[in-house]
């Protein structure tokens, strides 16, 4: 523990859950989206739904979603900004079930059309989780680098991967993997100590069997 876990993070309030986590579940599905957001489908659910617009947390969501940290000033204008830039922005209750009471479902679309479905956690602290991507389960903090990869149930993918990140000698800290079904959707999310080469993400991403790549660089 160091003394910014004991004091609290730096931030424009006036909740570090309903706000800075908020900003940050922005932020960082900005980052996954990796374009410029043009259109965002805001969905929250539990606390986030209750009282989140007196904490600030639909203007943090939106001044996330444009960029911003949570000691941006101009988090209280985000909504003035967003549709300055072009932004569009809407917000709605999410079907969630039996999840996080500070929850958000982002539908994001980018100027270049990618798209990005994220369910954003606030946990306390202004530490989030991200807990699934296109709706397969992520669970990653954004603290550090992380590749999520979208591939066919299939023997091989791993070792692929795993051996191309040694080969660029990223260490992996953490590796989770999950599947909807026996041969069926799978997803690989692999925080590491170093970035990955903007390269080597294309090169995974034109794999047979890979479906998706998404990655999160703490670089900006």
């Amino acid at each position: 523990m160091n003394i910014f876990d004991i004091v609290g993070p730096v931030m424009v309030g006036p909740s570090s859950s309903h706000t800075a986590g908020a900003v940050k579940i922005g932020y960082v599905s900005r980052k996954l989206l990796a374009e410029p957001v043009k259109k965002a489908q805001i969905l929250l659910y539990g606390s986030f739904l209750a009282t989140g617009k007196g904490h600030g947390t639909t203007l943090a969501l939106v001044g996330g979603l444009l960029g911003m940290q949570p000691d941006d000033e101009r988090i209280a204008r985000s909504f003035e900004i967003a549709r300055e830039n072009g932004m569009e922005f809407s917000f709605g209750k999410s079907s969630l079930k039996n999840s996080h009471p500070n929850s958000v479902q982002l539908i994001l679309t980018g100027v270049n059309g990618r798209t990005l479905e994220i369910v954003g956690e606030s946990i306390g602290g202004s530490l989030i989780n991200i807990a699934s991507i296109d709706g397969l389960s992520a669970n990653f903090s954004g603290e550090r680098p992380t590749l999520i990869v979208h591939n066919l149930d299939q023997p091989g993918h791993v070792a692929e991967v795993t051996s191309m990140l040694s080969h660029k000698s990223v260490n992996i800290a953490a590796m989770q993997l999950y599947r909807s079904s026996r041969g069926g959707n799978a997803v690989m999310v692999i925080e590491c100590d170093q970035e990955v080469p903007p390269e080597s993400v294309k090169w995974l991403s034109h794999l047979e069997g890979v479906e998706k790549v998404t990655y999160y660089s703490l670089l900006d």
